[in-house]
């Protein structure tokens, strides 16, 4: 037996007796309760009677809060310059931060980009206590005979629904040749921009689907398609497991797989990755073990952070705009492109507008919810947000996972199939996280195929 065997068989017996050893010594969960899930109240005190109408809504941000903004961009203190041939390497470029702050300043228009903002109809509703904004956007002369569809589209951190505006229309307007059409549902996750965030511990993304599902009931929509990247995502499958009877398809842009046989096919892939995907792919979805410590290194130290002090990092970004703007534009750079850190700019020029970048930091700001949308990393790992064991009975709902090369998790498609049973369609795309943002019209493409697909 050679050297690389010996270690890939103790290493595979490892992972097997820390398996056994936590299935022997586990607490035993309660089962899981769907009334439990949908009775919950996530407001303020005691759960009590609230308007549950759903209004419309419109964007309209006080001068005062503008004139702040504006006081704090002109009162900025001396940034610490870069080190000499530097780009994003340590971060966000102090002196490409500059520039920002100066367009945002000098050129960006928050009256105008309201108007920008506002374009799509927008509602708020109360669900399980929480004030819910989203956009409710309905197709156009509608072809006689063509069916309207519904779509709940699921956004993520650091993101809004801003990522969806060159999406939207997509999804929207018919096709010639199609049968169907999607009206879109596209909330602020809940303690994201316009939407109130949970009052009491243990709002994770299962306890955030059933919101959704509510949300979508109170629509009248009992059967729907989802789509989500990032936690978009993982609300999505929450759905899809917990709610498998309302959701038509789950369609992802971010797939994680978490299952003990997808842990045992990464490690095995660490050595031999192309056992599972192609060769091209081979070290993007199983990265050489150097390679793949120094991506936690870099790149995940958010997540530790805002998972176990949400509230300190809150803090420190609510109270600065030009902070908040450096921390969330950082990951639409490296993110986007991880080669883009070597630049100046962080390439974020390469595939965003500046005023569009700022448009999502401004919904942050101006809501004062960066504190309560990265609580969600903190609640997602909690045990208060654990849910019980769920018995499997009904069909998992047919699944399409878009895969873009570039983004944080690339999940081989036999590991995907790990993650969601209902698998029909998994496809390889160029392009970063953001791919709302960066490729709306392959998205929307990739969207349009699976509902075509499975409608069939």
């Amino acid at each position: 037996m050679c050297c690389c065997e010996m270690v890939l068989v103790l290493v595979l017996a490892a992972i097997l007796a820390v398996f056994v050893w936590k299935r022997l010594t586990a607490p035993e969960e309660e089962p899981f309760s769907q009334r439990k899930l949908e009775d919950a109240w996530w407001g303020p005190g005691e759960p009590r009677e609230l308007d549950e109408a759903v209004r419309p809504f419109s964007i309209d941000v006080p001068d005062s809060v503008i004139q702040d903004l504006h006081e704090k961009l002109k009162s900025t203190p001396k940034l610490t310059p870069p080190l000499e041939g530097v780009g994003f390497e340590y971060g966000f470029n102090s002196e490409y931060l500059k520039e920002v702050v100066e367009f945002w300043r000098t050129q960006y228009d928050w009256r105008e980009r309201e108007k920008f903002l506002n374009q799509f109809p927008q509602f708020k509703t109360t669900v399980s206590g929480l004030e819910l904004h989203f956009i409710h956007a309905k197709p156009a002369d509608v072809p006689q005979g063509t069916v309207v569809v519904p779509l709940l589209l699921l956004h993520g951190w650091p993101g809004s629904v801003r990522e969806f505006y060159s999406l939207l229309p997509l999804l929207t307007t018919p096709r010639k040749g199609e049968g169907f059409v999607f009206e879109v549902v596209a909330p602020s996750l809940p303690g994201y921009g316009f939407s109130q965030g949970a009052a009491k511990p243990g709002f994770g993304p299962v306890q955030m689907a059933a919101v959704m599902k509510k949300l979508m009931e109170r629509l009248g929509h009992n059967k729907f398609y989802v789509q989500g990247g990032d936690w978009g995502s993982a609300v999505g499958t929450a759905l899809a497991k917990y709610f498998p009877s309302y959701i038509l398809g789950l369609h992802v842009n971010m797939c994680s797989a978490d299952s003990l046989k997808a842990r045992v096919k990464a490690t095995i892939g660490g050595f031999w990755p192309t056992l599972f995907v192609e060769r091209r792919y081979a070290r993007k979805a199983f990265p050489y073990w150097k390679n793949f410590f120094d991506l936690v290194l870099q790149e995940m130290g958010y997540m530790h952070l805002q998972a176990s002090k949400p509230d300190t990092i809150g803090i420190a970004l609510q109270t600065t705009p030009v902070g908040l703007a450096a921390y969330i534009l950082e990951k639409f750079s490296t993110w986007t492109d991880p080669s883009w850190k070597t630049l100046p700019d962080g390439g974020l020029t390469k595939k965003y507008e500046l005023a569009d970048l700022l448009d999502n930091v401004m919904i942050y700001w101006v809501t004062g919810s960066i504190t309560t949308s990265v609580r969600l990393y903190s609640e997602a790992f909690s045990k208060a947000a654990k849910v019980g064991r769920k018995r499997v009975i009904e069909k998992y709902p047919p699944t399409a996972v878009a895969q873009f090369e570039n983004d944080l998790v690339f999940t081989p498609e036999s590991m995907a199939r790990d993650a969601h049973p209902g698998l029909v369609r998994y496809n390889v795309y160029r392009g970063g996280h953001f791919a709302a943002f960066e490729e709306p019209k392959v998205l929307a493409d990739d969207v349009w195929d699976f509902v075509k697909s499975i409608r069939a």
